[in-house]
């Protein structure tokens, strides 16, 4: 059996992970709001619409942070349409997805859901087909006090304390021809630093997300940041970076290998950010928002599949296997490993709309198979991210060549004891002994090991059988004279945690 290995140390710190790593999107988007977190007449819908049995899987998920309400959805959306007696919001065409918008959940209804759900709200101000007086009114009415217009207005709308917000996204895809006010980098960069300095002037203490390229295929990509930044270096302090992934034309090798890609992405983004720091002689750094990412399979094809102009019609409702959530966890290492810079991540979307839970309109709400992953690594990928340097043999990928079989994170936190190992074995055929040289940890010793994998690839959880696809638990690691041993399946995700407090 093939053998891989890593060194487990903690002074090979990477960086401390950000709590906001394990954050979310919601967006106005298909069902992910209307029939996803707001369905009012659902059996489980509390006074305020909301489904409890999406707030309970989004609470058991331990998502910290949500970013909301787009997307393309934002760069043609009037945030006041979303305000005040709902029956005296206007139905809208909504350009970006062709569906009709009720406006019946806006910035209140979202606010209020986030203290429900316990996370963080993260709003994005629409810079396509607005600006910058729009963004500091809605600033004005989510944060200030009260005694000014926008302020006494959601004192009005029944919302007498701030919502708080602190993180803001400058408009979404900018550099998209598909967006809504689509811009050079130029004309975004004026835009965005311009929109920055009003912002700040109503709340200074805000955090700012800058447009980054839309994917890594886009034929700007690196000189858009490049060129952004130069414009708003010292007005924001993060910028934005989306990747989706799924096999193309049947290369499972390189859908695997994705987290390759995905890893490349954050360094040629920090290279961008770091010569726009260099160029302007700037101290201050620019961290990563990796504010969109996961496997995405519809695409356009959603077109096809709905009459346009709808409300709420199902459209981009992936369905995901045990590939899928291997996959999902691969990227989740990718993120992690990068702590000293990606301080933001939301997997994209958070309900129905390609996301880990699905639920049906007056039915159940369940968890897809890539739901795993992210609610282990959500929960125990904490503290801080260690350098692991794989010795690992290699599988061979069209796309991005040689490619180690085990892809391997690990996690340290200090004041707990905690260790947490995320190991991906790669191959579609061959089980991985996984050995960890755990010296610098004398007093290590294993917790448990999960690992999501099965003989059906294509393995999903479905509203008949939704624990079709779970993590099971394996059989305890070998440890002895500070060398662990674990067998990995095929085609697998797994966690191994460990202790390092005494028994």
């Amino acid at each position: 059996m093939d053998k891989a290995s890593i060194v487990v140390d903690p002074a090979f710190k990477i960086g401390d992970i950000d709590p906001r790593i394990r954050g979310s999107f919601v967006e106005h988007l298909g069902r992910c709001v209307y029939g996803g977190i707001y369905e009012p007449d659902h059996p489980s819908a509390d006074e305020d619409g909301f489904r409890t049995d999406v707030l309970e899987l989004t609470r058991e998920l331990g998502v910290t942070a949500v970013r909301y309400p787009g997307g393309n959805f934002v760069s043609g959306y009037n945030w006041e349409d979303g305000i005040g007696p709902k029956a005296d919001r206007p139905r809208r065409l909504e350009l970006a997805w062709k569906t009709l918008e009720t406006n019946q959940v806006g910035v209140d209804e979202f606010a209020a859901w986030c203290r429900k759900a316990a996370t963080e709200p993260i709003m994005a101000v629409n810079l396509g087909t607005r600006g910058v007086a729009e963004a500091a009114e809605l600033v004005e009415y989510c944060n200030h006090p009260a005694g000014s217009y926008w302020s006494d207005q959601r004192v009005r709308n029944g919302a007498k304390d701030p919502h708080g917000v602190r993180l803001w996204c400058l408009g979404n895809e900018m550099d998209g021809q598909w967006q809504i006010g689509h811009k050079t980098a130029r004309e975004y960069g004026l835009l965005a630093a311009e929109t920055a300095k009003a912002m700040r002037m109503v709340d200074p203490s805000l955090e700012l997300v800058a447009c980054g390229s839309s994917h890594r295929r886009m034929p700007t990509f690196a000189s858009w940041e490049a060129e952004v930044l130069e414009h708003t270096y010292d007005v924001v302090d993060y910028v934005s970076l989306h990747s989706y992934y799924a096999p193309r034309n049947g290369d499972v090798a390189s859908f695997l290998a994705s987290g390759v890609d995905m890893d490349e992405m954050i360094e040629a983004v920090v290279a961008s950010c770091d010569y726009a720091r260099a160029k302007l002689g700037r101290s201050k750094r620019i961290d990563l928002s990796y504010d969109e990412w996961n496997v995405w399979y519809s695409g356009g094809s959603w077109q096809d599949t709905v009459d346009p102009w709808t409300e709420a019609p199902p459209i981009l409702q992936d369905e995901y296997s045990v590939m899928d959530a291997v996959v999902v966890g691969s990227l989740l290492n990718s993120l992690l490993r990068h702590a000293d810079r990606v301080k933001i991540a939301c997997f994209a979307q958070l309900v129905n709309v390609i996301a880990p839970m699905t639920t049906e309109n007056g039915g159940p709400a369940w968890r897809q198979s890539s739901y795993h992953p992210m609610a282990l690594a959500f929960a125990h990928g904490v503290g801080a991210a260690l350098r692991v340097e794989p010795v690992s043999p290699l599988v061979s990928t069209p796309l991005y060549g040689d490619v180690p079989q085990l892809d391997a994170t690990v996690t340290y936190d200090e004041s707990s004891g905690a260790v947490a190992v995320f190991a991906v074995n790669r191959s579609l055929t061959e089980p991985l002994v996984l050995s960890a040289d755990l010296r610098s940890l004398p007093s290590a010793r294993v917790v448990e090991h999960v690992a999501l994998f099965d003989s059906d690839r294509d393995a999903i959880n479905t509203k008949d059988a939704p624990d079709r696809v779970v993590p099971r638990t394996q059989p305890a690691p070998s440890l002895a004279d500070g060398r662990l041993e674990a067998e990995l399946p095929p085609l697998s995700w797994s966690l191994i945690r460990l202790t390092t407090t005494p028994s």
